[in-house]
């Protein structure tokens, strides 16, 4: 029985798709840029805020290093203001949790949102006491796919690799769960699709949450 489950946060745990377009449509749209398409943000997410942005200005064509860190900056506060608009968790997402804490499974969560935005909208959404620990992004440890926020998570709560799981919807998320050696999961509601989590080398990939169940022996 595996004992710790490591969540990925949007696309996963939540739809935070309205907050991300809102936030950074309104950031873009106070420097002269037109509003970006909400599908577009699908490919845009996943790599952390820096680079959301940064895939924002490219997307026009502005490549220009300074642009980005006043922009960014400009982002990073908005987007203080409104990482919670329209933000649900996922269908099947609560009864997992509540599934897995029933076994006495340890959760944690490991994201590429900004740590105090992360923590925000965990704690709002499932309370505060549903996860173990939760690792947003910071300059303590490299965003993902770097493994540095498994670890840190796997080292807090004394668990070894062969005891985990990480579950995620991007690419960047299946390349995090295999650098960091642990069983590593795709789920098909977030998103990205199958052939994206599949040539990514998923372990396993889920259409719902409750087929996580299916994994943890």
């Amino acid at each position: 029985m595996k004992k710790l489950v490591i969540f990925d946060l949007d696309g996963t745990l939540t739809d935070t798709l309205d907050s991300i377009e809102k936030s950074a449509n309104m950031t873009i749209g106070a420097f002269g840029f037109a509003p970006i398409a909400r599908d577009k943000y699908r490919y845009f997410v996943g790599n952390g805020a820096k680079e959301l942005i940064r895939q924002c200005l490219a997307y026009y064509g502005c490549e220009d290093g300074e642009c980005l860190e006043k922009v960014y900056a400009h982002y990073q506060e908005v987007f203080a203001q409104h990482c919670m608009y329209h933000v649900i968790p996922y269908d099947g997402i609560v009864p997992l949790l509540q599934a897995l804490r029933e076994k006495g499974i340890m959760l944690a969560v490991n994201s590429n949102k900004p740590h105090p935005r992360t923590v925000q909208v965990v704690e709002d959404i499932f309370g505060r006491d549903t996860f173990d620990c939760i690792i947003g992004q910071s300059d303590e440890r490299a965003r993902k796919p770097a493994p540095d926020g498994v670890f840190a998570i796997m080292e807090m709560l004394s668990v070894e690799k062969e005891d985990v799981i990480y579950i995620g919807d991007t690419c960047t998320d299946m390349q995090t769960g295999k650098s960091a050696g642990v069983f590593t999961v795709g789920a098909l509601w977030g998103f990205r699709d199958r052939q994206e989590l599949e040539a990514y080398h998923a372990d396993a990939v889920i259409a719902h949450p409750m087929e996580l169940l299916d994994y943890l022996d």
